[in-house]
């Protein structure tokens, strides 16, 4: 082993998309890099096995999760999924959820895990959106309440589009009789929405997402960071830092579930923030050494990433394995 903790990956991963936007072959580039350039070798990586339908169903409607396995999809799920339907597609969205449970597992055993593939954040309880069918970090959120290794987690979402079906499964609670704080800089605004005393919510939710970008209609999650266009390396960083350090003054988690998207690149087709690939990967650098300062477990899935290169997605998402190096080296 050449990593201090373990990779969980499936060349099963792949998703049979044809001529798409997202970019399916990238989580096979990711893996051939990593043995490629020596930064890990064969035994750092575990292979899951997927999600049963049962584990699906903690987070998706019964009715949902048949008429994927059944291929009962209308045209309109279809088409709101924006991603062709098949058995096989079906097929490897199990087996991502069940890499997200793996890689959760594995984190509360080792303090961090990758899941070189996930992220699948605008899933909804009842239907896809978005390029994404199910929502495996949800699952494995669940999935690890169940067996009861956890009460307590955080989802923190640095992918450039709003985390709209995270906030749909755990919508923040709310003092009714107090108005939502809010804080704000020039056009950027953070409304911190949850205020419910730590011990009685079981998931905290925060978003770091470009305003004026997908989804039109984003759900209150508990801390939300409406980013204007062009924001770059310095005013993301501090942002992220706020936003992290007023959740967890907030909440106390036993589980961070870091949503590490490559799409607030520069060059991103479908992003419009502005951030380097060098400061993406110190936004990985900020958010593994709070988690391992504060030692909490923290789980890793990939979200999306869009350059005009897919080699500059491949190097974002490998930058985050090497900053979770960086941090844990000594370990």
């Amino acid at each position: 082993m050449r990593l201090p903790f373990r990779l969980v990956y499936s060349p099963d991963y792949h998703l049979p998309l044809g001529a798409h936007v997202f970019p399916a072959e990238k989580y096979r580039l990711i893996h051939d890099r990593l043995l490629k350039t020596g930064e890990a070798d064969a035994d750092d990586f575990l292979e899951p096995l997927p999600a049963s339908d049962d584990d699906v169903r903690l987070v998706h409607g019964a009715g949902y999760v048949d008429r994927l396995v059944h291929g009962e999809i209308s045209p309109r799920e279809e088409m709101q999924m924006e991603v062709p339907y098949s058995p096989e597609l079906v097929k490897a969205f199990w087996l991502s959820a069940g890499g997200s449970i793996l890689a959760a597992q594995r984190a509360l055993e080792d303090g961090v895990c990758v899941n070189v593939g996930g992220g699948f954040h605008h899933a909804h309880p009842d239907h896809g959106e978005g390029f994404c069918v199910i929502h495996d970090v949800a699952i494995a959120i669940r999935k690890m309440q169940k067996l009861g290794r956890i009460r307590r987690a955080m989802t923190l979402d640095c992918d450039v589009h709003h985390g709209n079906g995270t906030a749909a499964i755990f919508p923040p609670k709310r003092d009714k009789g107090r108005p939502l704080p809010s804080v704000s800089a020039a056009q950027v605004k953070s409304e911190v929405l949850t205020e419910a005393p730590a011990s009685e919510a079981e998931v905290f939710t925060i978003s770091l997402h470009q305003a004026n970008n997908y989804p039109a209609y984003k759900p209150a999650s508990s801390i939300d960071v409406n980013l204007p266009d062009g924001t770059g390396d310095e005013q993301y960083l501090a942002w992220l830092d706020q936003a992290l350090s007023s959740g967890l003054r907030q909440f106390s988690p036993e589980l961070i579930c870091y949503i590490a998207g490559a799409d607030p690149y520069r060059e991103d087709q479908l992003g419009g923030l502005d951030l380097s690939i060098e400061g993406l990967k110190r936004r990985d650098e900020l958010v593994f050494r709070v988690a391992r300062t504060r030692r909490i477990p923290i789980m890793v899935t990939y979200a999306g990433g869009y350059a005009r290169n897919v080699a500059d997605t491949v190097t974002i998402h490998v930058n985050t394995i090497l900053a979770a190096k960086e941090v844990w080296k000594d370990q």
